[in-house]
């Protein structure tokens, strides 16, 4: 496949144009002068003439002293017979190097006599020859020009497009510059914003897979090693049976604590894949309004009373369903396994469809009566874990990613309304497909 410079095709398409641009041009204002001059000068010729046939016909019948008012050096007048000619001709010809232009004008018709002038033009047809002569130089000058103009112009526009390539060709996982949107043009600061957006989320998502394969290895070796140290412990002289039996418990507890660790990456594999799911158009309060009859059962069974609110009907939109549940699931998981019995968990769909506003929102939030968090905690870092609860403290890490994916926003904070608890909150800016 042949590539061709983006730099090159644009100062080549500027000379081209420009090139044709000026020799049009240049055409046109020769062709105007010649057309102009030759006008003036059949003109000219055309009053002589009408001048000679008022004064013949008013004066008496001497036509040679009538002709010779009128004539000079370059000018030759004769009265000549001419057949199937019937009105007024000019005509431009050549003659032993000279070049003459002819009028016959009409004298006679019923005699066929015409009245004929000739003109040497040769300092006329000089004269262009000079003017062509200037146009064709300074064509070539504006050529000249338009060549060097279209180099500094190539540069100047792609100047900002190469600094980009530049410095991302640089970049790699250990290196990811920040654009400086002050040197670029208005135009690129828009894309220097997307493409520096794009390497802080790359950045994060670096840091977190680092996290992430450090944290996997680190709580799949520590029951390993438990495992492993109880077991040689035992081996090593005869035991009773519920000696064994209180070891292949804890190998057994381990084990279950491997198994959700394990389960929680092919989660993250599930969610990579999730990712590139094709998006589809869906009515967001119908989803959740059919999610929350599956919560209600969960919530039963911890005997935790959960309550929908929504301020819409509908609210369409394109979007990942899979990442969409991922995100929501993942708040209700944590609020059911952090309120007590007898409490409440509110999930809320506040839809904002002001007429201001460029892209509509809707927020998606779940509140619980918990025991609330430190703020000062990124729950959103791999192996997070809040509380005594068990878990392998990727669940906040997965929904932030499936919020990125999704251009979401989503936080984690206490609740301000005095109850104890934690607002998680998950903020969609789009374009709805209709109205609420």
């Amino acid at each position: 496949m042949n590539q061709k410079s983006i730099y090159k095709q644009f100062y080549q398409k500027l000379i081209y144009a420009t090139s044709v641009f000026i020799i049009v041009l240049s055409f046109i204002f020769y062709g105007f002068t010649k057309s102009t001059i030759y006008e003036d000068i059949s003109n000219d010729l055309l009053k002589d003439a009408k001048l000679i046939y008022k004064i013949s016909t008013n004066h008496s019948p001497n036509q040679e002293i009538s002709f010779k008012i009128i004539t000079n050096k370059d000018t030759s007048i004769d009265l000549i017979n001419v057949k199937n000619v019937n009105d007024i001709t000019f005509r431009r010809y050549k003659a032993d190097k000279n070049h003459f232009i002819e009028l016959l004008y009409p004298f006679d018709k019923d005699n066929n006599l015409f009245i004929k002038i000739t003109k040497n033009i040769n300092d006329s047809h000089k004269m262009l020859n000079k003017i062509f002569s200037n146009v064709l130089i300074l064509g070539f000058g504006g050529l000249i020009m338009t060549i060097l103009y279209a180099f500094a112009v190539s540069k100047t526009l792609l100047s900002p497009i190469i600094d980009i390539s530049n410095t991302l060709s640089r970049m790699n996982e250990n290196s990811l510059t920040k654009l400086n949107t002050e040197k670029f043009p208005l135009e690129f600061v828009s894309l220097a914003n997307s493409i520096n957006n794009l390497t802080k989320k790359i950045d994060n998502y670096m840091k977190y897979q680092k996290e992430l394969f450090i944290g996997v290895a680190h709580e799949l070796k520590t029951p390993l090693t438990v495992m492993k140290l109880k077991s040689e412990i035992t081996i090593r002289k005869d035991r009773e049976i519920k000696e064994y039996e209180e070891v292949l418990k804890i190998n057994i507890e381990e084990i279950d604590k491997m198994d959700k660790m394990i389960g929680s990456v092919l989660n993250m594999g599930r969610q990579e894949g999730a990712q590139f799911e094709k998006p589809v158009e869906v009515n967001i309060i119908d989803f959740l309004s059919s999610k929350i009859k599956d919560y209600k059962l969960l919530a039963n069974t911890k005997k935790v009373n959960l309550e929908f609110v929504s301020n819409a009907k509908t609210f369409n939109t394109i979007i990942q369903p899979t990442l969409l549940n991922q995100i929501i699931q993942n708040f209700v998981q944590n609020a059911l396994k952090f309120t007590p019995e007898q409490n409440k968990i509110t999930i809320k769909a506040i839809a904002d469809n002001s007429e201001t506003q460029k892209q509509n929102s809707i927020k998606i939030i779940v509140l619980d009566e918990g025991i609330g968090c430190d703020e000062n905690i990124d729950f959103f870092a791999p192996f997070q874990r809040k509380g005594k609860e068990s878990g392998a403290g990727l669940g906040l890490f997965l929904a932030k990613s499936a919020a990125d994916t999704l251009g979401a926003k989503i936080s984690i904070k206490n609740r301000k309304d005095g109850i104890s608890g934690t607002i998680a909150t998950l903020q969609l800016d789009i374009h709805p497909l209709c109205k609420i």
